[in-house]
């Protein structure tokens, strides 16, 4: 479990460059869908094809104080360089969510949209405007509560294109039933299930992280707050599925699991363990290939 510690800021000058774009009409979406893409140091000297990080939720990045993290730690050579496009919500409770099933309340009813317009619109019109790695071990895709959701149920259902998800309070509460129609833990957490009829796919990894105080919701009564319960539980399933979850080892593990003490369902708690996630996906130690 680690304490939940504010992102320290960074006292050189910065050292990122952000764009920020509105001009990707996404057809499924139907809505402009704006961007911000924040370029590594390096970039505008090099023509190496570098790493990508698709981010849901892309509007807070202020919030998430995302330059200053990244700067501390180009900084410190702690990361790797890579691209980020920070994708902006629009109906944020209809585009996230689980492509294959709405839920009970049919929210998430254009998170299939949401996937096509990634796969089919976006990953397209990122290649063509930077010099970014469409390879599946060099595109991750992020985001928090539903955006994270949407992230894990994304890339496990294409490790095709992606080959790892970062979860920050991921909604996986996300079902079939409500409670008041007898909701059962077991079989009506959609992506709980989506996991277990799902195959496994060599090369995967997943990043989880929740707060002990992410929520106060206790369903089973078990002294456990829901959020860690259900992230635990899709782990669970992700193990049973074939997936390696190594606690001594990250390098060996294909889950990551961080627990924030005090951590909350909020911007600063996810900025504040950001660069465990950013160093987990983009190591210092493997390079981009030029």
């Amino acid at each position: 479990m680690a304490d939940f510690i504010p992102a320290s800021t960074c006292a050189e000058p910065p050292t990122v460059t952000v764009r920020h774009d509105d001009s990707l009409f996404s057809v499924p979406l139907k809505r402009i869908v704006h961007l911000d893409i924040i370029l590594p140091p390096d970039y505008q000297a090099s023509n190496k094809v570098y790493p990508v990080l698709y981010l849901n939720d892309g509007q807070d990045l202020e919030r998430l104080r995302m330059t200053t993290v990244l700067d501390s730690l180009y900084q410190k050579k702690a990361i790797q360089p890579f691209v980020l496009i920070a994708i902006h919500a629009g109906d944020r409770i209809q585009e996230y969510g689980t492509a294959a099933q709405a839920d009970y309340m049919n929210r998430g009813s254009k998170a299939g949209l949401y996937t096509d317009f990634l796969l089919t619109e976006l990953i397209p019109y990122i290649k063509k405007q930077y010099h970014i790695s469409v390879e599946p071990a060099q595109s991750v895709v992020a985001g928090f509560s539903l955006g994270g959701l949407s992230a894990f149920d994304i890339v496990f259902h294409h490790p095709e294109r992606f080959s790892k998800a970062g979860v920050f309070s991921g909604s996986f509460w996300w079902r079939s039933k409500s409670t008041a129609d007898g909701y059962r833990d077991e079989t009506d957490r959609i992506m709980h299930d989506l996991v277990r009829k799902g195959n496994y796919s060599k090369g995967l990894k997943f990043w989880f992280e929740t707060g002990t105080e992410d929520e106060t919701s206790d369903r089973n009564n078990n002294g456990v707050i829901d959020a860690i319960d259900d992230t635990l539980d899709l782990m669970s399933e992700l193990v049973k599925k074939g997936y390696r979850y190594d606690t001594d080892d990250d390098h060996q593990s294909d889950i990551r699991y961080v627990e924030i003490k005090g951590g909350k369902h909020n911007q600063e708690t996810w900025s504040a363990i950001m660069p465990d996630f950013l160093t987990w996906a983009f190591p210092a130690s493997e390079r981009a290939k030029d």
